[in-house]
């Protein structure tokens, strides 16, 4: 039986953007703004990489192959997670002066957040079990994360003079690359009438409405048009801070392929 190369392509985008962006928040350890932030950030991390392992794990089924190896060993191409989530979090690396950006990752990760919640209301309604069953389970988890971004989004949006400037740059970077998370990709069409997610349009402009309301709440104007300026993920299209991640997430695994997740 020939593969469903739409079904195939939507779960590695919801598997490999969870994934990533996970490890991207992985690398906040020992960083964060205060220790408590430290705990819940680390707890929203360890959630994120838990769905990613729920969609390797209908991938495995499918019979895409061993779920360690699809998350560990493929070739950054191959990966389908929207750029802005591969991106670093700032200047230098965790071991070598890691003068990371906590504006860039609250930004980042309420937009994600709030556009995984749309796509994840359309999941539950999909014509595949597996993905609708994962849906519904993740969705409870969500709701967590999703509170704890928009609190940090708010709360700095509205603060001192340097974290609104701050919070501005992030907001217009994430905003200029936003399009890569909402594409589905070149299987948007087959996946929207094969009944497995809603359409790219839809799932914007009900980002959009979401993002609306947020910045009318804290006083603030919205940006212009949203963009997709580094490449489209979804195609393969990937920035060397894809590669150096993937490098760095594999390394363990490639010495010692027995260890599980």
């Amino acid at each position: 039986m020939a593969k469903d190369k739409a079904l195939v392509e939507l779960l590695y985008t919801l598997a490999d953007d969870d994934f990533i962006l996970a490890y991207r928040g992985s690398e906040w350890l020992g960083l964060a703004p205060h220790i408590e932030e430290d705990v819940a950030y680390s707890s929203i991390n360890q959630d994120m990489m838990g769905h990613a392992a729920k969609y390797y794990q209908i991938l495995e089924e499918l019979g895409e192959g061993d779920a360690d190896e699809l998350s560990h060993l493929r070739s950054p191409d191959k990966f389908r997670n929207a750029v802005l989530l591969e991106e670093k979090n700032g200047e230098g690396t965790y071991l070598e002066q890691p003068n990371y950006d906590w504006a860039f990752a609250v930004v980042r990760n309420y937009f994600y957040s709030i556009h995984k919640k749309v796509r994840l209301e359309s999941l539950r309604k999909s014509n595949y079990e597996p993905l609708s069953d994962a849906a519904k389970k993740i969705s409870i988890e969500l709701q967590y994360h999703l509170m704890h971004w928009e609190t940090w989004f708010k709360q700095l949006m509205m603060s001192s003079d340097e974290a609104k400037r701050r919070m501005g740059e992030a907001v217009e970077h994430c905003w200029n690359e936003m399009d890569g998370i909402i594409s589905l990709g070149p299987f948007a069409d087959e996946m929207v009438e094969k009944g497995y997610v809603a359409s790219e349009a839809s799932m914007r402009e009900k980002w959009l409405d979401h993002m609306k309301k947020t910045f009318e709440q804290i006083g603030a104007e919205l940006p212009g048009e949203l963009g997709m300026t580094k490449g489209n993920g979804r195609q393969g299209e990937h920035t060397e801070d894809l590669t150096q991640a993937l490098k760095t997430l594999s390394e363990v695994y490639e010495t010692n392929p027995a260890a599980g997740w």
